[in-house]
């Protein structure tokens, strides 16, 4: 273990060290509380000026994290703020900034490299990087370590260069930032080693790998493990319409199996910040190595056409019902990616309202969660959430379940709408005004 090292250890395991974390969002906070909770002295930075205000007020801006939790966090000295000359006073710096695609559906690592950029003037020797952002393999070592490295400073010498990717699961009760296996891989071996010790101080169970890119493709595997599986339960929901077979029937009965399968669910599409995204990163990285990965891409087209089915669904429903769906009245339930969460990334709902919209329905919305949908795109039509009142369901030619929360009273819905198309499989035994889609 080098000299520069040594320290920064010591500081890590007596936690006298001070933790800067970039990124205060859905991975970048948690993972900031999770280390004030320990009994590090944290420092929170994001560009967003609303996140440090919150954050200062006793605010949560998550709805699964209380405000009692940030409290609790702020007793402890947690600090949030926008200016990154303050990450100059941090032992280690862990980046969890968004890697979404492009316009061409490429990898856009602007967010990791400008905030490389702005922490260049910084950087001290015998600091931590660490970088969370999901990414292609290659990333931590070609595009970050030059970058840091443009300042004279040489990582494995005069500072620490790891990678280790977030496996945060918004909502999930059973799994948090304390009990998700770490993976940590270092540039060298003694970046690899002071990884260790930070994380260790945080996390039951640290693995550590023999190099980023290794810590890279499998946070890609993972993601896109669940996005192949999920592509295949919903290309097998296409063909059980035809079939008249109930797919969540089918996928319960082969759970009964004990070993050798695992259930994955259809649903409306791909929805968050990995799943949608994270394969087009591998895809991208493939073809400079002259490999063409078809059976990931074959997975993000069929996911990405499932919204489209979900109309086709809806008109059809509407129609053996005498109504077209030009003006007619549809509520969608749920418009977060997941259940029990406030996240509208890529969420599958809001292509559902601007395709019903661009076809003419007139279409309300309702999400405990999210009280307003922002005007994100070009041409959608911002909506306010409703409340799914018996007279408002009564009035509805269709309800869409789009994200089953639990928070809804699906007894309340199947008593008072006069149609429900779920493409959740909230209602396992359809019947009625209910139609699976």
């Amino acid at each position: 273990m080098n000299d520069i090292a040594r320290p920064l250890i010591a500081r890590l395991e007596n936690r006298q060290a001070r933790i800067g974390v970039i990124g205060l969002g859905y991975v970048g906070l948690p993972l900031a509380l999770r280390f004030a909770e320990v009994g590090f002295r944290v420092t929170g930075f994001d560009t967003d000026p609303d996140k440090p205000r919150k954050l200062a007020a006793g605010e949560s801006y998550i709805n699964y994290i209380p405000n009692e939790t940030i409290a609790a966090a702020l007793a402890r000295g947690l600090t949030a703020t926008t200016d990154y000359a303050a990450t100059g006073d941090c032992d280690a710096l862990l980046i969890c900034v968004p890697t979404p695609l492009d316009r061409h559906r490429e990898p856009d690592l602007s967010y990791v490299l400008d905030t490389a950029r702005a922490l260049l003037p910084h950087l001290r020797r015998g600091r931590l990087v660490c970088l969370e952002s999901t990414t292609y393999p290659g990333t931590t070592e070609e595009e970050l370590k030059p970058l840091l490295e443009s300042g004279g400073l040489r990582a494995g010498e005069d500072f620490f260069l790891v990678y280790s990717p977030e496996r945060a699961d918004p909502g999930n009760p059973r799994y948090d930032t304390r009990n998700i296996p770490k993976l940590v891989g270092g540039v060298t071996p003694a970046c690899r080693d002071v990884g260790i010790a930070l994380y260790a101080q945080a996390v039951e169970r640290v693995v550590p790998v023999s190099s980023p890119r290794v810590a890279e493709l499998a946070k890609l595997l993972e993601n896109i493990h669940r996005a192949v599986n999920i592509g295949l339960v919903n290309e097998l929901k296409l063909l059980t319409d035809k079939m008249g077979l109930d797919i969540f029937e089918v996928i319960d009965a082969a759970a009964t199996k004990p070993f050798g399968f695992v259930p994955y669910y259809p649903g409306p599409g791909l929805g968050g910040h990995c799943i949608p995204i994270d394969p087009y990163y591998l895809t991208w990285k493939a073809r400079e190595y002259g490999v063409h990965t078809r059976f990931i891409e074959l997975a993000g087209e069929i996911n990405h056409a499932m919204p489209e089915f979900v109309v086709r669904k809806t008109a059809e429903a509407l129609n053996a019902r005498g109504k077209p769906l030009k003006g007619a009245r549809l509520l969608i339930l749920g418009i977060a990616y997941k259940k029990n969460v406030d996240d509208l990334r890529e969420s599958p709902a809001l292509e559902l309202i601007e395709r019903f919209q661009q076809l003419g329905a007139q279409v309300a919305y309702s999400d405990p969660h999210i009280p307003h949908i922002p005007p994100l795109r070009r041409g959608r039509i911002p909506l306010a959430s409703v409340a799914p009142t018996p007279e408002r369901l009564a009035a509805t030619d269709a309800v869409i379940i789009a994200t089953d929360h639990d928070a809804f009273d699906y007894a309340a819905v199947l008593a008072h709408a006069p149609l429900i198309v779920d493409s959740r499989g909230r209602y396992r035994e359809p019947a009625g005004p209910v139609v699976r889609a």
